[in-house]
């Protein structure tokens, strides 16, 4: 006898659905932190939590966030920074957003005891958090055709 015949099909469907569900769902959030080499970054000093990016149009920041953001966070947030819907879409992140922005990486989203993104202070350190956010910039810079020579000259009216 088929055991996925008769009145066994309905409960065979439901059972494939919720195991194709639930992996989906523990994909999501398991994900294991990948190290990010910020050599060649101004460091920040110790203990001292910026708000606002340091190394804003910074070409070297932007490219070792490029990395760091494809090793930690386009899992979830997209290619990119190009959100499928799963989180939201970081390039609508102006630089008015730079503190909301570094108190997520640090500490996380937790909703209901659920963890929607993990915490990374003391994964990541703050030079490789904002060398992400350099990146993110450039992206919201493109995402709303804005002129990057523009953002690159923030970084050499800095120094």
């Amino acid at each position: 006898m088929n055991p996925i015949s008769g009145t066994h099909w309905p409960a065979a469907v439901t059972g494939l659905a919720l195991t194709l569900v639930a992996n989906i769902a523990l994909a999501h959030g398991d994900a294991t932190p990948q190290p990010v080499d910020t050599e060649g970054l101004a460091p920040i000093e110790q203990g001292q939590w910026l708000t606002e990016n340091p190394y804003r149009g910074d070409k070297a920041a932007i490219e070792i966030g490029a990395s760091g953001y494809n090793s930690n966070c386009a899992r979830c947030h997209g290619l990119q920074a190009i959100s499928g819907g799963i989180a939201p879409d970081l390039r609508e992140l102006g630089p008015e957003f730079d503190e909301y922005f570094i108190n997520r990486v640090r500490n996380g989203v937790q909703r209901n005891g659920m963890t929607y993104m993990p915490k990374f202070e003391g994964v990541l350190s703050q030079e490789a958090m904002w060398a992400i956010r350099s990146y993110i910039d450039k992206r919201h810079y493109e995402y709303n055709d804005k002129n990057l020579d523009e953002l690159y000259g923030q970084a050499d009216s800095a120094s």
